[in-house]
């Protein structure tokens, strides 16, 4: 925790319907990336504070499970149309807290606008399976059915998307929300509180705390909650599952990534490389789905890489709200200083230092959390630049000689979120998506992070626990299931005590 400004605001949480404050005195600060300034206070939720927004979504529970999922609809539809015209505000706030460029941070808001146009179709998405006449005048049905309260744990680095990727789906389905987003830009979180309730949800159905691990950990404590969904670092995730796991609740969590594309030597290679530089440096490299790692095969080697110094020097770097900026800068003093650790490291390991993103000075910002476009060539997998999720602006290439040893290198490496490959023989494509161990897969596209109508998720490190967020797995996990048998017998049977054998 940070001294406070007497200029900076205070946000509040959303408890029942309404804003409500903190009953103890611990809080953060939010700070505008750009210029370093403290721009907000933000209350940390104690036991006492989650305790009664776990509270207000269980006594909200009974109701909104008897809503019928049309009447859920239909609430989600004109929440839809209010985040579709308040997109400029959640963008606008978003740039301000995360850093962000406004086309960026826009972008986020359409793609949490998808999984909500997705969630509207719950009536059907809801439909169990029905079997007649499994034995003799017996059928069979299966029900989905809400779980109840339900718990999110989102990152800064979306802070509009994560969210969206839970409490739509999780609302359709019947269940109640208690939402913990990142403590570092907590406000578009509370706009789309506000516009939830603004479309007609009932008081206590979402709910929204801030906080840190104390607040984490007494949600994944909490005996009301039945699920917990986290979206974060592979470290934060393991404890989420361990300790959510550990006290009977379902768990979904993702995790980390050092996502790699794969540049074969038939590619187009100056369509490759403008892909990965939007794919390695846009939102400063803060994306779980970014590209942090090219594995360049062969005489793809050099040519991509004086690409990629050529388009990364371009670059402007400036305040996401600044007009022509395409990267804004990292999140905190605290990351910066972090990220730029790693460039120090990757020079004392022997790195070929293509681009040195260190010393940027953006005019009107000095004292703002820059750190320029980095690339690295002919890095090794003992590096920690390779090893480690960066999160930064820090692009790494690796060379292998063949495109069996670039799936190898892939394979090995512990995280299994995204992945691309740039090629134009569908063969060699067809190699790739078949034999990668990763869980999201592109063909000559850098991010490929699935539309609403199919599940986000990844394999290995990236996830703990079986089913993805939004589409089909998130409907999966935020429902279970019940088998119903019936028999309407026209006489009283009598009385057996052998196994029921459906005859």
């Amino acid at each position: 925790m940070t001294s406070t400004q007497s200029t900076a605001s205070t946000v509040s949480f959303w408890i029942n319907g309404e804003h409500a404050p903190a009953a103890g005195s611990r809080h953060g600060t939010v700070t505008n990336p750009a210029t370093g300034a403290v721009i907000r206070t933000v209350p940390f939720a104690d036991d006492t504070d989650v305790d009664a927004a776990v509270e207000s979504a269980r006594a909200a529970f009974p109701a909104w499970r008897a809503t019928t999922p049309l009447r859920r609809a239909r609430i989600l539809m004109r929440f839809r149309d209010l985040l579709e015209r308040r997109t400029d505000d959640v963008a606008a706030a978003i740039t301000e807290e995360h850093g962000k460029t406004l086309p960026d941070a826009t972008g986020s808001v359409q793609r949490g606008l998808e999984v909500v146009e997705f969630a509207t179709g719950i009536p059907h998405l809801l439909k169990g399976e029905h079997a007649e006449d499994v034995g003799t005048a017996i059928d069979s049905h299966t029900l989905r059915q809400p779980l109840g309260v339900c718990a999110g744990i989102t990152p800064f680095n979306f802070p509009i998307m994560c969210p969206m990727w839970m409490i739509p789906v999780a609302l359709a389905c019947g269940n109640t929300f208690v939402l913990k987003p990142s403590e570092k830009d907590p406000s578009a979180s509370m706009l789309a509180a506000r516009l939830l309730s603004e479309a007609g949800l009932p008081d206590g159905v979402l709910n929204v705390v801030h906080g840190d691990k104390q607040a984490v950990d007494a949600l994944l404590r909490h005996p009301d909650i039945a699920a917990v969904s986290f979206v974060g670092s592979t470290p934060v995730a393991r404890h989420i599952y361990e300790t959510a796991s550990a006290n009977g609740k379902r768990v979904q969590a993702l995790g980390g990534a050092k996502n790699h594309a794969v540049v074969l030597p038939d590619a187009d290679l100056d369509a490759a490389a403008d892909a990965l530089i939007g794919a390695a440096f846009g939102s400063a490299g803060e994306r779980c789905m970014a590209i942090s790692a090219v594995v360049a095969v062969g005489s793809a080697g050099d040519a991509i890489v004086s690409r990629l110094r050529e388009r990364a020097t371009a670059l402007r770097v400036g305040p996401g709200d600044r007009d022509g900026v395409e990267m804004g800068p990292l999140i905190t003093q605290a990351h910066l200083e972090r990220v730029r650790g790693y460039v120090d490291a990757g020079e004392r390991e022997g790195a070929d230092l293509v681009v040195d993103g260190r010393g940027l000075t953006v005019a009107g910002c000095e004292t703002g959390h820059f750190l320029g476009p980095t690339l690295f060539d002919r890095v090794t997998r003992d590096m920690s630049i390779y090893r480690d999720e960066i999160f930064g602006p820090v692009l790494v290439v690796v060379r292998a000689e063949s495109d069996g040893e670039a799936i190898e290198i892939v394979n090995q490496n512990p995280y299994g979120n995204g992945t691309a490959v740039f090629t134009e023989s569908g063969a060699s494509a067809r190699r790739f998506t078949n034999e990668i161990q990763v869980g999201m897969v592109g063909v000559n596209v850098p991010i490929p992070v699935p539309m609403a109508f199919f599940s986000f998720g990844g394999w290995k490190s990236s996830l703990f626990g079986d089913l993805h967020v939004h589409g089909p797995d998130g409907v999966r996990f935020y429902t279970r299931t019940k088998v119903v048998t019936t028999r309407w017998p026209r006489q009283r049977d009598a009385v057996s005590l052998n196994m029921p054998t459906m005859t």
